[in-house]
């Protein structure tokens, strides 16, 4: 480990104590780094190695003006990998290192036992180091510019993945019929005596028959025959690419899915990660010198924010619910029919099954079930959450209710797919002209109709023939298509008049 002696000790006691409280990780690798190699780690997504792109380039930039305007510090930065690796800022005071550490382990722990990262790739420290092995050979070969302008294209449809298909088996191999039967694929025969056969049903005309029906079957079957949500899969098995630009393919849409888990649980893994390190140094690591700086600290991490979600505040504070709830009994039949505010408030069965049910629920839970299944009515007035909207009148957002109901269903909303539209492929040979057909499944996430058409370009960039995407731009169904020169809007309705009368 690249830390110095003083540290090592430190990461010692502190992984003594989360053995202690029974969390159960990978071994972390702890590097100690500059602020400008912090930024450039961070720059990378956390990683040491990258493929080569602009994007990492700006996103260093902002990280380093931001930084030396004081306007962030990143205090940790660890990996999903086993081992885990994470970072120290050597300029950091042993507090902080601590803070870190700690935080560190809970994270690890996260990793390692949560169902939603039980299919993620455990070595892909390796991997991105592959990944920019092949890039960079691609670069010397087909020109920098190519690859990057190509890999533009991918980044911009890396959220068009099915995240829970590692855990779905879409693609069933077809069932055998039983042994002597066939597919209803042959013409139909009249009876006839043995003798008048060959007369009444002619060969050759019955060939021709099973042919007919066979290419009525084939124009009739669609392509795909389901909707396809992991957008980037079709493309790898179908767009005409080179075999390199299949293989840059490849990688985005492999790390898109690495990625897609950490985006499933920011909630759950950031407030369990927080809850530990809150638990071991009040409990455990912390010395009276250092009470101030750890309080200044931990505060800075679990503030509010003006407009916008803290999932460090909010995964702690729910998991401490949670585990008051269960220590006390606050669950069941029993305690939901309960009428008599006063008992509810003080109840207390002495369960003590709190620190239990938390394990159980870092386990088996993302955000969305998370808040589905523990946010409470009395959680949400005790820590004051509202929703909001912006109102045009007074140029200013609002409080639009304190309502629970409505607090609890936005922030489903907020977490369901990201916040992302959901996407499916539904024709890979629309209008029978090799076209690409997408449908927009609408619930509630307008797309943006500038971003579409830069999207829709991008898919014909790979896809080669022209796109469509089926959406509703206010209320209304609409057709967005670009055929590689211009973009065009059509009413869905007309649309698929005109398709069924071309049929």
């Amino acid at each position: 480990m690249n830390i110095p002696a003083h540290l090592e000790r430190l990461r010692r006691e502190i992984r003594g104590y989360a053995v202690d409280y029974g969390l159960d990780f990978f071994e972390v690798i702890f590097e100690m780094l500059d602020y400008d190699r912090m930024n450039e780690v961070a720059a990378y997504g956390g990683y040491p190695t990258r493929y080569p792109h602009w994007r990492f380039g700006m996103e260093y930039e902002h990280l380093s003006k931001s930084y030396a305007h004081g306007l962030h510090k990143i205090y940790e930065m660890v990996i999903n990998n086993n081992p885990c690796y994470a970072y120290l800022l050597e300029e950091n005071a042993a507090v902080d290192q601590k803070i870190v550490m700690a935080h560190v382990y809970g994270h690890s722990d996260f990793f390692k036992n949560n169902v939603t990262f039980s299919k993620t790739n455990r070595k892909m420290v390796d991997e991105m180091a592959n990944h920019a092995t092949r890039v960079r050979r691609f670069m010397e070969k087909h020109t920098v510019e190519a690859v990057e302008d190509f890999i533009d294209a991918c980044l911009s449809l890396e959220s068009l993945i099915d995240p829970h298909s590692p855990f779905i088996v879409r693609e069933r191999p077809r069932e055998e019929l039983p042994e002597g039967e066939e597919e209803d694929s042959a013409p139909r025969r009249l009876r006839s005596k043995d003798y008048m056969s060959n007369f009444i049903n002619p060969p050759a005309f019955l060939e021709e028959q099973r042919k007919k029906i066979e290419s009525e079957k084939l124009k009739a079957r669609r392509f795909p025959e389901e909707p396809v949500r992991d957008v980037l899969k079709f493309l790898l098995e179908n767009a005409p690419l080179e075999n390199w630009q299949r293989e840059v393919l490849n990688i985005i849409r492999e790390e898109a899915y690495y990625f897609a888990p950490q985006g499933q649980t920011k909630i759950m893994n950031e407030g369990w990660a927080t809850y530990w390190h809150s638990k071991i140094m009040t409990e455990k690591a912390l010395t009276d010198a250092e009470v101030v700086d750890y309080a200044d600290h931990h505060s800075g991490t679990v503030a509010s924010h003006s407009g916008r979600l803290n999932p460090y505040k909010l995964g702690l504070e729910l998991y401490k619910d949670i585990e008051d709830r269960w220590n006390k009994g606050k669950f069941g039949k029993e305690y939901e029919d309960c009428e008599d505010l006063r008992a509810m408030k003080e109840w207390d069965k002495g369960f003590g099954l709190g620190r239990e049910k938390l394990f159980e629920v870092r386990r088996f839970h993302t955000d969305v079930t998370f808040i589905d299944d523990f946010l409470t009515e009395e959680f949400a007035v005790t820590h004051k959450y509202f929703t909001y909207n912006y109102n045009k009148k007074s140029n200013q957002y609002q409080i639009a209710s304190r309502d629970f109901k409505a607090i609890k269903a936005q922030l489903l909303f907020q977490l369901t797919n990201h916040g992302q539209p959901f996407i499916y492929v539904t024709e890979g040979n629309y209008r029978n002209r090799g076209e690409l057909l997408l449908v927009h499944k609408h619930e509630g996430i307008d797309l943006k109709i500038d971003w579409a058409r830069e999207t829709l370009h991008n898919l014909h960039r790979i896809w080669q023939r022209p796109v469509n995407i089926q959406t509703l731009v206010e209320d209304k169904g609409k057709l967005l298509s670009f055929d590689g020169k211009d973009h065009t809007e059509a009413d869905a309705g007309d649309v698929a008049a005109a398709d069924a009368a071309a049929r």
